[in-house]
């Protein structure tokens, strides 16, 4: 596999990964959340996710297991592991406590509620830092598929893996603001709260890192199709689970929608420029 295919698959999802660092500086430097610009770039991400996940991974995935397996079991392997890849994200997701999981809606606004919680007395101040520890290591369990998924995708196809990459990557800025804004919370100290947060987003490139390890030694259609059929299932699951529901906690519902259109419009286009 030709090395510069590598370095722009792990540069993709390097620059994913680091985009909770932007949605940490939004926290800090932002007065207010642009509620319907986040709700319409949220809508936008999942559009894309799914438009791609339904129209090009899946069948990807299907075609390569076809051409292993056959047509009857190839079939069912795809689907399979398409409903697997929502399993694994779901379990993950299910593992993290709401109160403490990244994917709760958080905004800017939240952060003048900081003066009033580092008055608290002792416990409160541990029950803060312990949220924001949990904040960090959550973001970083749910960015490890994201980067396998995101590496996985570019190095079959960087013309695939790019649109995949921008889309994580939107959906990362407001998981910044949501690690960051608790992490504040628990330390009243700005840098650290960014380094977690940007921190925590290095998951995905390690999660590439994993996945290169892992499976490229044993790349062949068939792992190829197993990993990339579980891939669309993760990034459908993300879509409806997450960004949707974000997108419609941030502004008003149909903003979301217009901006899932748009999404789904930009990566069908983009789709048929490569043909």
């Amino acid at each position: 596999m030709p090395s510069e295919n590598l370095m722009m698959a792990f540069g993709l999802t390097l620059f994913a990964g680091l985009a909770t660092g932007v949605g940490s500086a939004l926290a800090f430097f932002a007065k207010t959340t642009n509620k319907k610009f986040l709700s319409y770039s949220l809508g936008f991400s999942a559009g894309v996710m799914v438009y791609v996940s339904f129209v090009e991974i899946f069948f990807k995935a299907k075609d390569s297991l076809v051409e292993f397996m056959g047509v009857k079991l190839g079939n069912w392997i795809t689907v399979a592991a398409f409903f697997g890849g929502m399993a694994f994200i779901a379990v993950i997701d299910k593992l993290v406590p709401a109160f403490e999981n990244p994917h709760e809606v958080r905004s800017v606004e939240q952060m003048g509620e900081v003066e009033e919680l580092r008055g608290g007395e002792t416990d409160k101040k541990t029950k803060l830092l312990r949220l924001g520890l949990f904040s960090a290591i959550a973001i970083g369990i749910h960015n490890f598929p994201e980067g396998l998924a995101t590496f996985t995708a570019a190095l079959k196809d960087v013309s695939l893996g790019i649109p995949i990459a921008v889309a994580i990557a939107i959906h990362n800025i407001p998981e910044g603001i949501a690690v960051s804004v608790p992490i504040y919370y628990a330390t009243g100290n700005k840098k650290k709260a960014f380094y977690y947060s940007f921190l925590s987003g290095l998951a995905e490139p390690i999660g590439a890192i994993v996945g290169y390890v892992l499976f490229l030694r044993f790349f062949n259609d068939l792992v190829f199709g197993i990993l990339f059929a579980g891939v669309a299932g993760i990034m459908v699951f993300i879509s409806f689970d997450e960004l949707l529901p974000a997108a419609r906690e941030y502004g008003e519902h149909h903003i979301s929608i217009y901006g899932l259109i748009s999404g789904m419009i930009v990566m069908a286009i983009s789709l048929l420029m490569f043909v």
